[in-house]
C-alpha cells in the first residue's frame, strides 16, 4: 500500500515537471494566430499589437494569417482540426465565436468543447454610427427614422455571427425597430460600405471607425458602453436612451481542445506581460481597446455566459443559417 502511494507520488511529480520543461520548450517554432476575418478588423488590429510584442518576449515568430469568409467559421475550423500543441491559435472576440453555434446548424466544430481559452487580449464596445447623408444625429432620431422605414435602413456588419452583427440585432430588440443586415466578410469592408454610402448604419468596434469618425466621413451618434469613451469625449452612450443599454467583448486567444495546460499558462503569462506593456497599451488605447488579460479560466465562464444570452437573443428574431 506504501509502495503504491510512494509511486502515485511519483507519477504526479514526473507529470509536473514534464509540463514545466515542456511549456519551457515551448515556443521550438513559429506560432500561427489566425485571424478568421481579413486585415483592418478588431481582431486583427488586437494580434498585431500584442503579439508583435509576445514575439519579441519569446524568441519566435508569431504569424498572423487571415483566413476570411463565412462570417469567422472557416479560420475558426482550421484551429479546431489542428494538432492540439500550441502553435495553432485562434483570434477571436468572445461573442462571435460562440454566437456561430446559434447560426450554423451544421457547423464543423463547437465553440465550447472544441477549443480552449488562453487569454483575453482587449475589451471592445462598439458605436452606433451612420452615413453623412442619413439625417438622424441623436440615437432617438436614429430610432424615429428607423420606425418610420422598416427594414429600410441597411445596416452593414462583419459576416452573420460577428460582433457587429450581434450588435445590430441587440440595438433592434432594444429599440424596437428592424434594420435589414448586409454581411461583409470583415469588419474593414463592412467599414468601407458605410464610408462609402453603400450602407446607412453600423454598430461597430470603436477602433474600426475611430479614424472615420474623427475626419468625419461618417458620423457617431453613441457608445455601446456604460460610460463616455475619452478618445470621443462629445459622443454620448446609448444608455442615455435606452436605459441600461451596455455592450462589450473580449479579442481573445483560443487553441484547440486538448493543448497541454502547461503551453496555455505559459501563453497566457506572456500575453499578460505584453499587456502590461506601457508602449502595448498605449496602442491599444490609441485604437479606443484598453487591455483585458484574465485567467483561462474567467475566460471560459464569459463564453458561456455570451453563449446563452446570444442564443436567447437570436432565438428571439429568428436568427439562423443553413
Amino acid at each position: 500500500m506504501k509502495a503504491a502511494r510512494l509511486f502515485a507520488a511519483f507519477f504526479a511529480c514526473s507529470v509536473s515537471a514534464a509540463g514545466m520543461v515542456w511549456s519551457q520548450a515551448f515556443p521550438a517554432k513559429a506560432v500561427r494566430a489566425i485571424v478568421p476575418f481579413p486585415p483592418g478588423g478588431a481582431n486583427d488590429i488586437v494580434a498585431r499589437i500584442v503579439l508583435s510584442k509576445v514575439s519579441e518576449q519569446m524568441g519566435q515568430s508569431f504569424i498572423i494569417e487571415n483566413r476570411a469568409g463565412a462570417g469567422g467559421t472557416i479560420g475558426s475550423t482550421v484551429v479546431a482540426q489542428s494538432k492540439p500543441d500550441g502553435y495553432t491559435l485562434l483570434i477571436q472576440t468572445a461573442a462571435s465565436h460562440v454566437s456561430n453555434g446559434h447560426l450554423y446548424s451544421k457547423l464543423p466544430y463547437d465553440p465550447l468543447r472544441d477549443f480552449v481559452g488562453v487569454s483575453p487580449l482587449a475589451r471592445v464596445d462598439a458605436v452606433l454610427t451612420v452615413h453623412p447623408s442619413l439625417p438622424a444625429r441623436s440615437v432617438k432620431e436614429f430610432i424615429a427614422l428607423a420606425k418610420q422605414r422598416p427594414q429600410q435602413i441597411l445596416h452593414g456588419h462583419s459576416g452573420y455571427g460577428s460582433y457587429t452583427h450581434y450588435n445590430g440585432v441587440l440595438f433592434e430588440s432594444r429599440a424596437g425597430i428592424r434594420m435589414t443586415h448586409v454581411p461583409f466578410k470583415g469588419g474593414g469592408p463592412a467599414v468601407i460600405a458605410l464610408v462609402s454610402g453603400e450602407t446607412q448604419a453600423q454598430v461597430a468596434a470603436i477602433g474600426e471607425l475611430i479614424a472615420h469618425i474623427k475626419s468625419n466621413r461618417v458620423r457617431p451618434l453613441g457608445v455601446t458602453s456604460a460610460k463616455r469613451i475619452a478618445q470621443l469625449p462629445d459622443v454620448p452612450i446609448i444608455a442615455d436612451t435606452i436605459p441600461g443599454y451596455e455592450s462589450s467583448t473580449w479579442v481573445s486567444v483560443f487553441a484547440p481542445a486538448g493543448t497541454p495546460k502547461a503551453i496555455v499558462d505559459r501563453l497566457n503569462a506572456e500575453l499578460g506581460k505584453a499587456l502590461n506593456d506601457p508602449d502595448v497599451a498605449a496602442r491599444l488605447s490609441a485604437q479606443t481597446l484598453d487591455p483585458a488579460h484574465r485567467p483561462p479560466e474567467e475566460l471560459a465562464q464569459r463564453l458561456k455566459m455570451d453563449y446563452e444570452t446570444i442564443g436567447k437573443l437570436f432565438r428571439q428574431f429568428d436568427v439562423k443559417l443553413d
